[in-house]
């Protein structure tokens, strides 16, 4: 099933460091995927940084690329800079506060952006406001990575899937797993084609996008 990875109440309290245990199940996967996609150097934003456990734990295996993490959310923030300090990585930057709705963003410009488990957990608005940010902040030939579960015409959607979808639904009308031909006819709209689709443990997909 897919893990819900960044929702407030799958987070477990820390100190001030909050804890997902959707992380430690997903990370030595997805870096995998981004040591293999991702430039060797440059500035990485990541968006919806959630606890901060994946910055700190990858952050220092993807040097000297930088990881710049952001959040929304004040709480958020500050588990992610407790986590910062503690990894104490000269690559891995005190986390940015990041709308994806506003039209100006902290960074100006960035080689990657990643961005795990946030779509299923956010309204589709939030999927359109991303996409237009990445092809605004992302160098010729940028990296857009997306994580997550999706569903996808050509494959069958896993019955853990389909229940975890209606659960999020449940919880949230505007919430539910996306599509993935519509994601992509989306971000081709903003010069963003999707360049590998990577089957990933319990039901994820990693998505990796160029910027044309």
């Amino acid at each position: 099933m897919g893990d819900s990875g960044h929702a407030n109440d799958d987070l477990k309290s820390a100190d001030v460091r909050l804890h997902s245990p959707a992380c430690l199940r997903n990370r030595d996967s997805i870096l995998e995927v981004l040591k293999r996609v991702l430039p060797p150097s440059g500035i990485l934003l990541e968006v919806a940084s959630g606890s901060g456990e994946h910055a700190a734990y990858m952050a220092p295996k993807l040097s000297p690329l930088i990881w710049q993490p952001s959040e929304v959310e004040e709480v958020l923030r500050a588990s992610i800079g407790a986590y910062v300090d503690e990894t104490a990585s000269p690559n891995l930057m005190p986390p940015l506060r990041l709308d994806v709705y506003q039209e100006v963003w902290p960074l100006s410009r960035a080689d990657a952006l990643v961005c795990i488990n946030m779509l299923h957990i956010a309204p589709w608005s939030a999927a359109e406001a991303l996409l237009r940010g990445a092809s605004r902040l992302l160098s010729p030939g940028g990296v857009l990575y997306l994580y997550g579960p999706f569903i996808r015409e050509d494959a069958e959607t896993a019955p853990s899937n389909l229940a975890f979808d209606e659960s999020l639904r449940a919880r949230n009308a505007e919430w539910g797993l996306r599509r993935l031909e519509t994601l992509t006819a989306l971000a081709e709209s903003w010069d963003l084609s999707l360049e590998e689709t990577v089957e990933m443990p319990a039901n994820n997909l990693s998505l990796i996008f160029r910027r044309d």
